[in-house]
């Protein structure tokens, strides 16, 4: 007697769907149509997980409301400049400013060793960089290297002098 390829299957969801297995080798096909029994069926599946991208996609808006608010308040607060560049980065610059300068203050300030003296010559060289495209790039970077990372850019933008001259 031959195997069976095709399987009425009994999903946890309640619907039953006949399977072909067929693509299966022989000995996998009753294991996998056991698998197959204990998950939702393929529609069932589908709009639960449509639901969850929709519900993620309202959470992921909600959440960066909440970060463009703080750094918001944050810039006015300490008068930070307004950023440069495309519209379409300007706030994920601003939001990526705000959480690594924050990182920077609790790994220098707070956890660490510098004094307000210190910070406030850091927060000087934090207000030259206005280009929302350096901060996004930098988003990752930890806070202790903040420092190092300004002062690369501020070498960057400095006049060279002409040997030509």
């Amino acid at each position: 007697m031959a195997v069976p390829t095709t399987f009425e299957v009994v999903h946890n969801c309640g619907h039953a769907i006949t399977h072909d297995l067929a693509s299966r080798s022989a000995d996998q096909r009753a294991g996998y149509a056991r698998w197959l029994a204990a998950r939702k069926c393929t529609d069932c599946w589908r709009a639960d997980h449509h639901a969850d991208a929709a519900s993620t996609k309202e959470w992921l808006a909600q959440k960066r409301a909440e970060e463009e608010a703080a750094a918001t308040d944050w810039e006015t607060q300490f008068d930070m400049p307004p950023l440069e560049g495309p519209e379409t980065i300007l706030s994920w610059g601003a939001r990526s400013r705000h959480q690594l300068v924050t990182r920077a203050y609790t790994e220098l300030v707070t956890e660490g060793t510098w004094d307000e003296a210190d910070w406030a010559q850091l927060e000087e060289q934090i207000r030259r960089v206005t280009r929302a495209g350096w901060w996004v790039d930098q988003r990752d970077a930890e806070g202790a290297d903040l420092p190092e990372l300004l002062d690369a850019a501020s070498d960057r933008d400095r006049p060279t002098e002409n040997p030509f001259r």
